[in-house]
Order: C-alpha cells, then sequence, then structure tokens
C-alpha cells in the first residue's frame, strides 16, 4: 500500500510534472554517435539517410561540444540521438582525450566514414589509434563512401580492401564494413539499407526511428506524427530507472507527462476521470502488474554487483518497452475518445502486448 500510495504521488492527473531533471539527465547520457571521418567524407550525408533531414550539414545545426568536436542532437526538440563529429583531425597536434571523454558513460559507437577513392587516411588512422588505446569505445563501423564514384570494379574492390586493411591494422581486430554511395542515380542509393541495418546493431534507437511508409488507418497516420515524441519519453525513463532508487519517482513521473503531453497533441484534458477509464481499458491486472513490476525492479537493483549491472539494464529495458507501448495505446484510445468513437478494450489490450513484444524484440536483435 505504501508503494502504491508513493507511486501515485507521482502520476496524479490533475498535475503536470516538473520532468527538468529527468531531461537533464538524458540529455547527458544520449546515445551517441561518434563520426571520424575527412572533410567531405560523406558524414553529413550519412546523418540525413538515417534521419531524413536533408537540410543538415556538418556546422549547420551543430554546436561546440569540446575544443576539438561539434554535437547535433536529433530531433532537436526532444532528442533521441547524439552525433559527435571530429574537428582539427589535420592538425597534428589534435588529442582525442576530450572527444574519448564526451563518449564516456553512455551507450555510444564509432563510425569511421572513408572515401573510397582516398587512399591517403593518416589524419583519421592517428585519431583511431588514441581511442583503441582509450578502450572507452568498442563498438566500430567503417563506412566506405562514394564506391560507385570508381567505376572500375576492380579498382573499386581494391580501393575498399585498402581502407579497410588500414582501419584493422589500427584497430588490431576485424571491423564490420558497409560500402555506401549517397549520390542518387535514377532515384536510387547504393547500400543505405544495410547501412541503417548495421547502425541499428550498434544502437537499437536507430531501428526505432525510421517512419512507417505505410498506413492502414488515419490513427497510424496521426501517431506516426508523435512516434518521436513517445520515443523520448521512453528513453527517459529507461535512463532514469538504470539508476538505483530513482525510477521508483521518475518512471511513473515521466508516464504521467507523456500523457498529460500526448493528451494535450488530441484536445482532451487529462484528469482523474480520463485517466481511470484509460486505466479501466488496459484492464484491472494492469495497475497490480505495474506497481509490482516497478517495485521489484527497484529492489533487485539493490543486490551487490548483479543490481548495478543485470538489474539496472533489466529495469532500464522494461521501462523503455513500457512507456512505449503505453504511449502508444493513449495515443489510439486519445484519437477515438477526440472524435466520440468507440475505443474497444480488447483492441486496447492486445495492442499494448504486440507493441511492448516488438519493441522488446528489437532491443534484442
Amino acid at each position: 500500500m505504501l508503494l502504491l500510495k508513493k507511486i501515485s504521488e507521482h502520476i496524479n492527473p490533475s498535475q503536470n510534472p516538473n520532468i527538468e531533471p529527468a531531461s537533464k539527465h538524458l540529455s547527458t547520457y544520449l546515445p551517441t554517435l561518434w563520426l571520424l571521418g575527412k572533410t567531405g567524407a560523406g558524414k553529413s550525408s550519412l546523418i540525413q539517410a538515417i534521419t531524413g533531414d536533408c537540410q543538415i550539414k556538418i556546422g549547420d545545426g551543430f554546436r561546440p561540444c569540446t575544443m576539438t568536436s561539434r554535437q547535433y542532437d536529433f530531433p532537436a526538440e526532444k532528442p533521441l540521438l547524439r552525433f559527435l563529429d571530429t574537428r582539427g583531425l589535420a592538425e597534428s597536434s589534435y588529442n582525442a582525450d576530450a572527444d574519448i571523454e564526451a563518449c564516456k558513460e553512455k551507450t555510444s559507437a564509432l563510425v569511421v566514414v572513408m572515401k573510397a577513392e582516398e587512399p591517403e587516411q593518416s589524419s583519421v588512422l592517428n585519431a583511431l589509434s588514441m581511442i583503441r588505446k582509450s578502450e572507452v569505445l568498442n563498438q566500430i563501423l567503417l563506412v566506405h563512401t562514394g564506391v560507385q564514384s570508381l567505376d572500375n570494379k576492380d579498382e573499386r574492390t581494391q580501393c575498399i580492401a585498402h581502407n579497410q586493411s588500414q582501419v584493422e591494422s589500427i584497430w588490431k581486430k576485424k571491423v564490420t564494413s558497409v560500402s555506401v554511395d549517397f549520390k542518387q542515380e535514377n532515384d536510387l542509393t547504393t547500400g543505405i539499407p544495410e547501412l541503417k541495418l548495421k547502425l541499428a546493431n550498434l544502437l537499437p534507437i536507430l531501428s526505432l526511428l525510421g517512419t512507417q511508409k505505410e498506413f492502414s488507418s488515419k490513427e497510424e497516420i496521426n501517431f506516426s506524427k508523435l512516434r518521436n515524441e513517445v520515443l523520448w519519453y521512453a528513453s527517459a525513463t529507461g535512463c532514469t530507472d538504470a539508476i538505483p532508487a530513482v525510477g521508483l519517482v521518475s518512471v511513473p513521473m515521466i508516464q504521467a507527462k507523456m500523457l498529460h503531453g500526448l493528451a494535450n497533441q488530441y484536445g482532451i484534458r487529462w484528469d482523474k476521470r480520463v485517466m481511470a477509464e484509460f486505466i479501466a481499458i488496459l484492464g484491472s491486472g494492469f495497475t497490480a502488474q505495474y506497481v509490482s513490476k516497478l517495485g521489484i525492479r527497484q529492489l533487485i537493483k539493490f543486490i551487490p554487483g548483479y543490481g548495478q549491472t543485470v538489474g539496472s539494464a533489466t529495469a532500464a529495458a522494461f521501462s523503455f518497452c513500457s512507456t512505449y507501448a503505453i504511449g502508444r495505446v493513449a495515443c489510439k484510445y486519445m484519437y477515438h475518445k477526440s472524435k466520440g468513437e468507440p475505443i474497444s478494450e480488447d483492441e486496447i489490450k492486445a495492442m499494448y502486448q504486440s507493441v511492448f513484444r516488438d519493441i522488446k524484440r528489437r532491443g534484442k536483435q
């Protein structure tokens, strides 16, 4: 009962919670892609391919992060991902320490971008050597760009193999790679789907950023506009629930803030009556399971060793999946409610379970 009371204090629908501390925490630990490559290698095009933002260029939308790097958060308002771009690679005095520090204690991956026709990569390789010695980043992807500019197939293969060999000699192990060309010819590009897949293997959040191209209903079209917002709240709960004793307060508070925000998007006043109706549609067992699982997750995190590793990771993953699933079904519920249309309890329950399983599966992949 004490646990239920504690949670109720933070999910009270009569209030619009202040989650500024959680927002700042997420900003500090945003999943980060560190792009390492010479000017003109194709880093801007890579970001455009991932985000769908065709306007972004290195230097446009980026802000200084350290003396030698700049960062770009995407989406701008409620960011889910951070790109880190290294400046001054060609300078002999370049030191990667500050950039390495910027990637510590967060989910990060290194993306080395090399133009296939450019064998002179000493500045990139020098920086790569510093990064390897730091042992901060273990996840790496080598992207060979501009491959179609080499018309001769044998020459193309040879150039790609040369740069691949250079990187692996520095990294001291085999490096996963992908060959791409961002230049469109006959409305076709080369290697983009494979690039997205391999990047998603490094940072799972990337598998969720893609927009659905076909929709079966107007409700799905409407949700697609709010999807990144729901993902942001899911990321915030996952990030804070990894910390012992914090999730008990932060998770229900962030979820309450999400529901308030989504209701505003649908022109609905989120109050206790609407909250009770939404919970009732999810089912009588939902609240009991929600409270018990939240409490258990917090207790597990206090187990020495296991709690700070597996326990925290499990708590973060569960909170991310459950928050996204709650946000998704809330959007469906609010869409129909705003139009005065009937809402199927069975459909809402089935959707919650389906969305939760799908997000969990993608995370494991």
